[in-house]
C-alpha cells in the first residue's frame, strides 16, 4: 500500500504517462467462485505483483480495520479479492502463505501487518521492492512512483481522491479498481526490468 505522493522532479513530468492495465483485465473476485477460480489461475506463476488496499484512518488513534481490498497481478491480468466479513480466504491463503510463489510490491510492512492481524496470514515470500531496489541515496527507500520513472520511463500518476477513498465501500468504482491494479501489475513490471537491469538477485 504505497502512498508516495511527494512532488515529482521536472524531469519526472517531462516524462510520458504510465499506461494502466485496461478495466477488461481487471478480475473483481467477490463471490467464492470467483475467487476459487482466480486462485487456480495464480497458483500457475512463480512471480505475482501483489498489493493491498485499506480504508483510511482519519481520526488520532483510530485504528485501520484493512485490508479491504488485496490484488494479485500478472502481466495480463489483475485479480482484486475484496475483503468482507464472513468471507472465507482458503484458496487465496495458500497463495499468500508460498515461499515458491514470489510476490512483489512497494512499501508491504503494514499491508503484511494487517493481513497478519485480521485474516491470520503470515504472507512469505515477498519481496518488498522500496527495500530491495536501490534509492538515490544510501539507505534511502524508493517508492512506486520514483522505480516506475527509474525502470519503466513513465510518469505513475497517484490520485490522493482515489487513494484516500473508501475501499471498504461493496462496490467499488471503476476508478478504484483501475488504481488498485495498476500498484499491483506496476510493481511487477518494475521487479521485471530491474531483474533485467542486474538490480536485483534472481531468485
Amino acid at each position: 500500500m504505497d502512498t508516495n505522493l511527494t512532488p515529482q522532479s521536472a524531469a519526472d513530468i517531462e516524462l510520458p504517462p504510465y499506461q494502466g492495465i485496461a478495466i477488461a483485465d481487471v478480475v473483481l473476485a467477490d463471490t467464492p467462485a470467483a475467487a476459487a477460480e482466480a486462485c487456480r489461475a495464480l497458483a500457475g506463476h512463480d512471480v505475482l505483483g501483489f498489493d493491498t488496499e485499506a480504508k483510511p484512518t482519519f481520526a488520532r488513534g483510530e485504528v485501520s480495520t484493512g485490508p479491504h481490498l488485496i490484488q494479485l497481478a500478472t502481466e495480463q491480468r489483475v485479480w482484486l479479492f475484496p475483503v468482507r466479513p464472513g468471507m472465507q480466504y482458503d484458496e487465496l491463503k495458500p497463495i499468500l502463505e508460498s515461499p515458491r510463489i514470489l510476490k512483489v510490491g512497494f512499501g508491504l510492512g503494514s499491508d503484511l501487518a494487517q493481513l497478519r492481524t485480521r485474516l491470520g496470514i503470515e504472507a512469505q515470500g515477498i519481496l518488498d521492492l522500496s527495500r530491495a531496489l536501490p534509492g538515490e541515496k544510501p539507505k534511502q527507500a524508493m517508492g512506486a512512483k520514483t522505480a516506475v520513472a527509474r525502470y519503466l520511463g513513465r510518469r505513475l500518476q497517484k490520485s490522493r481522491h482515489v487513494t484516500t477513498s473508501n475501499w471498504a465501500h461493496p462496490r467499488l468504482t471503476e476508478r478504484q479498481m483501475l488504481y488498485a491494479a495498476d500498484d499491483a501489475q506496476a510493481a511487477l513490471r518494475v521487479y521485471r526490468a530491474a531483474l533485467a537491469e542486474g538490480h536485483l538477485p534472481r531468485v
